[in-house]
């Protein structure tokens, strides 16, 4: 479960890092928005490297990506919708479902074990 928070908190620092600036740094000259994107991905790396280590002992690296992915299009839906103000329709719905099956796959079977 710390895995899981730590990641949702890392990806919320790496949504408003790549996409904040889409709604206030249109002004903005581009370096300005790569200096504030870069100090605002650290935070999200300071939560990210240890989310995989504590992770990797009860989740694969397979599960660990996968989890990535789920929870980074969670946070980015919320974003979108809120902060953006984007329409969520029908297709993106469908889209998250089909990645949502994946992360069923992922982890209803048992993985196999790693080479020694």
């Amino acid at each position: 479960m710390r895995t899981v928070l730590l990641l949702i908190l890392s990806n919320v620092f790496m949504t408003f890092a790549w996409y904040g600036h889409l709604k206030y740094g249109h002004d903005w000259p581009l370096w300005k928005a790569i200096l504030v994107s870069w100090l605002i991905a650290l935070l999200e790396y300071c939560l990210a490297v240890p989310a995989n280590r504590l992770g990797f002992g009860e989740f694969t690296g397979f599960q660990l990506k996968i989890i990535q992915e789920v929870v980074t299009l969670s946070v980015f839906i919320v974003f979108a919708v809120f902060f953006l103000r984007e329409r969520l329709a029908w297709n993106y719905l469908v889209a998250f479902a089909f990645l949502g099956g994946s992360a069923f796959f992922a982890f209803a079977f048992k993985a196999p074990q790693a080479a020694s």
